[in-house]
């Protein structure tokens, strides 16, 4: 009996599946302030993976920015909170955003070479590798006491204040090549999440941890 060999078909597409969790939590005394998963903008995650892969253009290339906003709910008249849709696609939009970003940090990767604004210890993205088919971007965020300039003493405002935050977003990084300025409102929105209010004042050090999960089916 002769042996009968195996032809395997080579395996010539695979799914990129993308998905994001978001933690918040008072960095001082520990507690959860947020903890769920978000929605990716896959139309704008697309074109940002297909432009890292390409290392054509360094503009919407990788996530740079955390944007932080007021928008993404709203107070009934009977109390109760009321949750709007995030802000995502399946194709790029240029013109998704928050529904009102009042403020953003810069969540880089730490350098000492590059020009640009860059991260640091408490602001910064990392790699994290497994032994699966998927790498997490961990992205750290912290807002200490004294930032946002302008935010309430104490953790005891009305939803209308500009820092009370219901929804944030990272953004792919973007300079103006005409003035070498460095433009949020210009960036990609890569993902988006609302949630029930949380308040930033000065005696509230907050950390963000916003994990996104790219894996290969």
């Amino acid at each position: 009996m002769s042996d009968i060999k195996e032809n395997k078909k080579p395996d010539e597409e695979g799914n990129v599946k993308v998905e994001g969790h978001v933690l918040i939590t008072d960095k001082n005394t520990g507690e959860v302030l947020v903890d769920k998963k978000n929605a990716i903008h896959f139309g704008n995650m697309a074109y940002v993976i297909a432009s890292a892969l390409s290392h054509h253009t360094l503009n919407q290339s990788g996530i740079y920015w955390m944007g932080f906003g007021n928008g993404g709910s709203d107070v009934l008249s009977t109390g109760s909170i009321k949750y709007k849709s995030t802000n995502t696609a399946t194709t790029k939009d240029t013109s998704s955003d928050l529904y009102n970003r009042t403020y953003y940090k810069v969540v880089a990767k730490p350098t000492v070479t590059n020009s640009v604004a860059t991260g640091d210890a408490n602001n910064n993205i990392e790699i994290l590798e497994s032994t699966g088919v998927y790498t997490d971007v961990k992205v750290t965020c912290t807002l200490d006491f004294g930032e946002p300039s302008g935010q309430d003493a104490s953790d005891d405002a009305t939803t209308d204040s500009d820092y009370v935050f219901d929804e944030l977003g990272l953004y792919a990084y973007y300079q103006n090549t005409s003035t070498t300025n460095l433009e949020i409102a210009n960036a990609l929105l890569l993902s988006h999440v609302i949630f029930h209010p949380v308040q930033k004042s000065t005696n509230r050090q907050i950390e963000i941890v916003y994990t996104i999960r790219v894996q290969m089916q």
